[in-house]
């Protein structure tokens, strides 16, 4: 059951809001990602913001996006004082225009979209069994969740096609989308869909060169596992019993498969389902 970065910002935008169209400064000449343009949703904290980060340390020119402009700015920050090239959009998943937007975005400041990883993702803030998950909280996490990613994989299949001509994409699942889970039977769901959207993705466009693979996290040290662990004492502990390495996984730990599945390294690796859960799925 991975509980990675979510997005739990209420407000919706229809259309991306972004910082100044500068480039200020080209990519490092050297890095897992060097001289390759990077689109990041969900990255305002969690897995996203450790990705940002990575990504841009690795050579990387990257566009953050997610829903709340705060915690972009502040990883846009992080990022630039390190040395790194790095501008945001705030981008609502489930609005289509306000995705293309952020999508288009990247192109716009960069001149090119390389490699995208879809991390942002929405669950509910109260676990429970099937019959308890009100109808409104299934359709938002259907909207960002698998709807969202549709969107997200469209746009930027067509933004690699137009300019790089080739590229990777990099979806983040969950362990959970392996298994039934009762607590989160919505999430665990739709983190199976994923997984079809993943692979559908990599045989429609692999003739052309865009590799399309999905990362599985496990427990992950992230804020709203956090959240869960402080309404429910005891459920990391829980968790990292059932995990044969017996911790949770750091943001960056994570953020680290996905850059190597974004580089040119997993040249060859498409359609692909990588668990990065401490060896959860083996038990």
């Amino acid at each position: 059951m991975d509980h990675h970065t979510h997005t739990t910002d209420t407000s919706a935008h229809t259309t991306a809001h972004t910082t100044d169209t500068s480039d200020p400064a080209p990519a490092a000449a050297s890095g897992l990602l060097a001289g390759k343009v990077a689109f990041i949703s969900g990255a305002g904290r969690g897995i996203g913001a450790a990705a940002a980060r990575l990504f841009a340390r690795e050579g990387a020119r990257v566009l953050l996006a997610a829903r709340t402009e705060d915690q972009l700015k502040a990883v846009t920050e992080q990022i630039r004082a390190a040395g790194g090239t790095a501008q945001y959009a705030v981008c609502d998943l489930a609005d289509a225009s306000s995705v293309r937007a952020a999508v288009e975005r990247t192109v716009e400041a960069y001149g090119r979209l390389d490699v995208a990883f879809n991390n942002a993702a929405l669950a509910t803030r109260q676990p429970g069994p099937m019959d308890q998950v009100p109808e409104a909280d299934f359709d938002q996490q259907y909207s960002v969740n698998l709807k969202g990613l549709w969107l997200a994989l469209a746009a930027q299949v067509a933004a690699i096609r137009t300019s790089a001509g080739t590229g990777a994409i990099v979806n983040t699942s969950s362990v959970g989308g392996w298994r039934g889970n009762p607590v989160l039977p919505a999430y665990s769901a739709m983190k199976r869909g994923v997984h079809s959207l993943t692979e559908s993705a990599a045989v429609a466009y692999g003739a052309e060169g865009i590799r399309v693979n999905a990362i599985a996290p496990g427990t992950t040290l992230t804020e709203m596992m956090r959240h869960w662990e402080a309404q429910s004492p005891g459920i990391v502990g829980q968790l990292n019993a059932r995990t044969p390495l017996r911790r949770a996984a750091e943001p960056e730990e994570v953020a680290e498969a996905a850059a190597w599945l974004l580089s040119d390294r997993a040249s060859y690796v498409t359609g692909v389902v990588l668990s990065v859960d401490g060896g959860m799925q083996a038990t």
